[in-house]
């Protein structure tokens, strides 16, 4: 294995690199430890994918590395066989610099591959993805994301055909290619226009959005409880620029809300989040514009939703000023919700069960039990969920009505 300052001068010589990327490297010659931490090992392959700062170099999110690792899936989706490669792949992004150019550079590469791309026209949220992924039922699905991790970052998350993230054995899988093939030599790849016009990349986007807000709007109990509060609740919303600046809020207004507040400021599309310090809906601090507009209005809700829309922050009116709902107060409430308005309405299964994560709280299990409702605890990770609800599905034990974790993730 090299050193990195072997792989340092090896990219300094890699015919691959233009003009710019050479200079970016060549001026931290220098700056020993600089090149260390861009080059003493690949980035590594996990379930959840990649995630890394937005440099050149092996340690680093670039097209590069997106390249390696999208030859390194498709070879895994084409060890799968033929219909693998026909029922292809779905691709997504969000608001993050580079976002849309390394999406499309893997679309690329999955393309000359053989493997059929479906990719979205313009940035999603992250559930419209994995709701893709079943929709068109397709071997896999890819996410180019960060979530919500400081405007440096960039990632790159893989999902198997349930819609979740992958399997530890897929993943091991495409790491195990990454360390077999080079980074620079063995890809194959198409210009992105050509493969649109071709048919090999099918570009999605309206058709699904309406197919995915009916599958969101069809989880609603009661719509009638909305209809009754509509003219007075009052809600404050924003997508800390990000991915759900259109579809939450049209999924609100076909719900039936009327008094709905978008920030503006962070309506506004933007990778480097220029009003916050983190866009992260778990810090309180950063919903101080949304706060501003809410005492100006005088809601009592304010709903903040991450830059690729699947983790929600949400705060209240708390006499004159507004608090935060933690993710695990939020998950109690809703389960509890769900049990009796479910209960209610006649459609709560007799062997419900639900889910949540082993860091989360126990009142959740509580909740559940005592309302006769089956319950289990997973690893951390939607991945580990769905697993679970797999299971179930397949053993027909329960029937899944809800799971979570205190991270600010609802399923």
């Amino acid at each position: 294995m090299r050193n990195y300052k072997e792989e340092y001068e090896l990219w300094l010589d890699s015919p691959n690199l233009s003009q710019k990327e050479w200079e970016e490297l060549k001026s931290i010659a220098g700056d020993e430890k600089e090149i260390e931490s861009r080059f003493f090992a690949p980035l590594e392959f996990g379930t959840a994918g990649l995630r890394g700062t937005m440099k050149l170099g092996l340690h680093q999110m670039n097209v590069h590395v997106i390249r390696h690792a999208t030859q390194a899936f498709a070879n895994v989706i084409k060890a799968e066989g033929a219909e693998a490669m026909r029922n292809g792949i779905a691709i997504c992004f969000d608001c993050r610099n580079n976002s849309e150019l390394f999406a499309h550079e893997a679309a690329c590469i999955m393309a000359a591959n053989g493997i059929h791309v479906r990719i979205f026209d313009a940035l999603r949220p992250t559930p419209e993805l994995s709701f893709a992924v079943r929709h068109y039922g397709t071997t896999a699905g890819l996410n180019i994301t960060a979530s919500h991790n400081p405007k440096e970052y960039n990632g790159y998350k893989v999902y198997w055909s349930d819609g979740a993230q992958l399997p530890p054995q897929h993943a091991a899988a495409i790491a195990e290619q990454m360390n077999k093939i080079d980074i620079f030599r063995d890809f194959v790849t198409c210009d992105f226009d050509e493969a649109v016009a071709d048919g090999r990349i099918e570009m999605i986007g309206a058709e699904t959005d309406e197919a995915y807000l009916a599958c969101v709007l069809g989880q609603a109990i009661n719509k009638d409880v909305v209809a009754s509060v509509a003219d007075k609740l009052k809600i404050v919303y924003t997508p800390f620029h990000g991915a759900g600046h259109r579809l939450v809020p049209e999924a609100l207004k076909r719900l039936g809300v009327t008094q709905l507040y978008p920030v503006p400021e962070q309506m506004v599309l933007d990778g480097n989040f220029p009003t916050v310090e983190s866009p992260n809906p778990e810090n309180p601090e950063g919903f101080y514009l949304a706060v501003d507009l809410a005492k100006k209005v005088g809601s009592d809700l304010i709903i903040g939703t991450d830059p690729d829309s699947d983790r929600i922050g949400v705060m209240v009116r708390d006499g004159e000023g507004y608090t935060s709902i933690t993710g695990n107060q939020l998950g109690v409430l809703l389960l509890d919700y769900i049990i009796n308005a479910r209960r209610e309405a006649g459609t709560l299964p007799e062997n419900a069960g639900a889910v949540k994560s082993i860091v989360t709280t126990e009142m959740a299990k509580v909740v559940a039990e005592t309302n006769g409702v089956h319950f289990e605890d997973t690893f951390t990770g939607f991945k580990f969920m769905a697993e679970r609800v797999a299971e179930w599905e397949k053993a027909g034990t329960y029937k899944y009505i809800f799971a979570y974790e205190e991270s600010y993730g609802y399923m």
